[in-house]
């Protein structure tokens, strides 16, 4: 079994959803693409993918192995070009989209640092909430921070985010620091509003009557919600009241201790920071460029308590 032929093969399946479409991208029968992922389930021992006649779905294997696979052709691809290139400089247009507070802290700061190794690239950085449609509005790649919907972009993780419960020295003594989430009702919790993204609450990671762990979402309440999260997180260092925010954003605070983590124990598991791109063959110098610039900052440990401009 050519191993790289059956990743290609399973990642075009899974992200088209149809062995037929798949196999006209690759101009090959749906039978010899078939074979391909049959001879690729029989060598991990797992099913990747359950068939019909009518519909593909990815398993909870063929999930996890989608991302694994996605990082490691998007990897095969860059190192292929890396030889290729030689000494080729970048060049052209960069077009990136962020989120916008993350954007404003992690990403803004490191573009003109990245220009100035490249100085034959311009760049444009969109900063927005919203989730933006990068074939479809010319855009080369975008950082992306939580859970990813299914989606034909090839995602690269770069780094853990965790939410984080905090507060301020003062106000913990002020008010007591809350041993157990339910607890939260008896403070001033600061909380998006409803008409933001975050409806399902604050998850926390409890344990189960009958054995085990769950992950569990609040909806606390408080005096005080807003639409912005930099709002949440002015009012919170104001003393104002706990905040459910990520290590991105609290890392610098809790390390010079303006901020104190509370419910430390009953921490959901992380969810990742991503960059995402469509999937193409060879990618241009200046986006895999871009990409390991931001690997390089993000994998860096003390990266989040610092900051770029550390």
């Amino acid at each position: 079994m050519d191993k790289l032929k059956a990743f290609e093969s399973f990642v075009s399946v899974a992200t088209r959803g149809s062995l037929t479409a798949a196999a006209r991208a690759e101009g090959v029968a749906p039978a010899i693409m078939g074979r391909r992922l049959d001879a690729l389930e029989e060598h991990l021992g797992v099913k990747l993918l359950m068939r019909t006649t009518r519909r593909i779905t990815l398993t909870h294997e063929g999930s996890a192995f989608l991302e694994d696979c996605q990082r490691l052709l998007a990897d095969v691809a860059n190192a292929e070009a890396s030889v290729s290139a030689g000494g080729v400089k970048a060049t052209g247009h960069l077009r990136i989209t962020a989120p916008a507070g993350f954007g404003r802290r992690h990403v803004a700061p490191l573009v003109p640092r990245f220009r100035d190794l490249h100085p034959e690239v311009t760049i444009s950085l969109n900063l927005s909430d919203r989730v933006v449609d990068l074939a479809g509005e010319g855009y080369d790649c975008a950082v992306r921070v939580g859970d990813l919907p299914d989606s034909s972009l090839v995602s690269v993780r770069m780094a853990d985010n965790r939410r984080l419960c905090v507060a301020t020295p003062e106000y913990l003594r002020r008010r007591g620091t809350p041993q157990h989430p339910n607890e939260l009702t008896q403070h001033d919790c600061l909380t998006l509003s409803s008409d933001a993204s975050q409806t399902r609450g604050w998850a926390f990671l409890l344990p189960r009557a009958e054995g085990g762990t769950e992950v569990v979402h609040f909806k606390p309440g408080g005096p005080l919600d807003c639409s912005d999260g930099q709002v949440l997180h002015d009012w919170c260092l104001g003393g104002w009241g706990i905040a459910w925010r990520s290590t991105w954003e609290v890392e610098t605070e809790i390390s010079a201790g303006r901020l104190v983590e509370v419910l430390g124990e009953f921490a959901a598991p992380p969810n990742g920071i991503y960059v995402i791109f469509p999937q193409r063959k060879h990618l241009p110098l200046r986006v895999r460029l871009w990409i390991e610039y931001l690997r390089h900052h993000y994998a860096q440990s003390d990266f989040w308590s610092r900051g770029p401009a550390g």
